[in-house]
């Protein structure tokens, strides 16, 4: 398994290999668990664990597929565009259509985690940066 922090992940894969990461927000990792091509032509899964520790936030970001989360560890807030803030805590789920911007954040005192399922189109950045939406 590879850990990642977010947004070297977000740098790599929009740009070519040869692009530089920018800097990590402080207290968001990534660790890749799998990647498999799909039996669906040109869509593949991804599977990934997402550490977001008190206080930090993932950004705002878009992917060029599903992604279904499951929360392994304490509680966490989601923003979907158009729709407002919603806390979710260990054992429960959401679900982010293809191409909603979202963003995630840790308003507890205590580390949260998720686990992302993607399915996604094959060969498109995973994550794509979305500026940041009010609510």
């Amino acid at each position: 398994m590879t850990t990642l922090m977010l947004p070297t992940l977000l740098a790599t894969l929009l740009a070519s290999a040869s692009a530089t990461a920018n800097p990590a927000p402080a207290g968001v990792t990534r660790t890749d668990l799998q990647r498999h091509d799909l039996s669906i032509p040109g869509r593949e899964t991804v599977q990934a664990r997402i550490d977001i520790a008190p206080g930090a936030v993932a950004p705002w970001h878009r992917h060029p597929g599903e992604e279904v989360i499951y929360i392994v560890e304490g509680t966490l807030e989601y923003q979907l565009e158009g729709q407002p803030p919603v806390t979710v805590k260990a054992g429960d789920v959401l679900f982010v259509p293809a191409g909603v911007a979202h963003m995630a954040r840790n308003r507890t005192d205590a580390n949260g985690a998720e686990l992302a399922t993607y399915i996604v189109e094959k060969g498109k950045p995973l994550l794509v940066p979305a500026p940041e939406i009010a609510p």
